[in-house]
């Protein structure tokens, strides 16, 4: 696979990425977008601020600078101060657009080069593997807290249990 191939299926994954958070975060109310299951533990609310605020700061200007803007306060991305639904998802679909964007703008040259995060360097190649691990172990959070939160009403966001006889069935149907 060449390079360009490459960032073609890694922005593939991260569009599946943010279409499965999109599906999860879409099945829960505000109460429980909001909601955490103890002291400690973070809403599905406060993950989309933190990775929101993790890919803009990431991928804004992703080949110049460093990864970790001097305006990102990631601390307080895992506080709510009156952030309601609206500020979250409009927080969240810049940060993705931002993505989006960025991966699109590259191509197989920029995979040679290096990139900073903290003041570390990086291979393009070993920055984007870093921030897809980051993204899909938070949407994967987001997936199951809400599942969690949605209970009797949650609508599967892939094969339903004992559907995957059918399901192959249907695949290999589909190719003959």
């Amino acid at each position: 696979m060449n390079g360009d191939a490459w960032l073609e299926e890694i922005l593939s994954r991260y569009k599946e990425q943010k279409s499965l958070a999109d599906r999860a975060i879409a099945q829960l109310s505000d109460t429980a977008l909001f909601a955490t299951l103890d002291a400690d533990a973070n809403s599905v609310a406060v993950i989309m601020k933190h990775l929101a605020g993790n890919l803009r700061s990431r991928w804004t200007d992703f080949l110049g600078s460093d990864g970790e803007k001097p305006d990102r306060a990631r601390d307080t991305e895992f506080e709510m101060s009156g952030d309601t639904r609206a500020d979250l998802v409009a927080r969240w679909e810049n940060a993705w657009r931002i993505v989006v964007d960025s991966i699109g703008s590259l191509n197989d040259h920029d995979l040679a080069r290096t990139v900073v995060i903290r003041g570390e360097p990086h291979s393009v190649v070993q920055a984007i593997s870093r921030n897809m691990t980051h993204t899909a172990q938070h949407v994967g959070q987001i997936v199951f807290l809400a599942k969690h939160l949605a209970g009797a009403s949650w609508k599967t966001l892939s094969i339903p249990r004992g559907a995957s006889d059918e399901f192959t069935r249907r695949l290999r149907d589909q190719r003959i």
